[in-house]
């Protein structure tokens, strides 16, 4: 599958350890299937870092059999999850990849009303059923980067 990296550099060997901290799927290296989403956090990142925004392209391989990997719907799972990751917690690394939703800026404000125990459960998740599609695929071991992620191309957001 085809899979993009939205940022300010060409990534043509990506690596773990460059990683940060208290992002939704722990610590590793993001993609998306969705081009205009990986455009999207390149021109944020530019626009912070005040760099050119670019879009790296990857195949990602499909079997991915041999490594343990997890997919969260927009459920409690998936919530608690990302609620203990950007806690800080390390539960995803028993997990080689993990792909589901993305906590963006609007889906943060509902979680960190559940963080504050202002809502439950329910309302939280029905609350972030009304963001607009999005993915994200987080690749926590280097061994499945090294194996399974090929570089195609990168090009620059304008």
């Amino acid at each position: 599958m085809i899979v993009y990296h939205g940022g300010t550099e060409v990534i043509e060997n990506p690596d773990i350890k460059f990683s940060k901290n208290y992002l939704d799927f722990g610590r590793g290296f993001y993609v998306t299937t969705y081009k205009e989403q990986a455009e999207k956090w390149a021109t944020r990142r530019s626009m912070r870092n005040r760099k050119s925004a670019v879009v790296n392209v990857y195949e990602l391989e499909d079997d991915l059999d041999k490594y343990k990997c997890v997919n969260f719907n927009d459920d409690e799972k998936w919530l608690n999850f990302v609620c203990e990751c950007r806690r800080g917690k390390d539960i995803y690394k028993q997990y080689d990849l993990i792909s589901g939703s993305v906590a963006d800026d609007d889906v943060f404000k509902s979680i960190d009303m559940y963080f504050k125990g202002l809502w439950d459960e329910k309302r939280t998740l029905k609350e972030i059923r009304y963001y607009k599609m999005n993915n994200q695929i987080c690749i926590i071991s280097q061994k499945l980067i090294d194996n399974e992620l090929k570089f195609l191309e990168s090009y620059e957001v304008k």
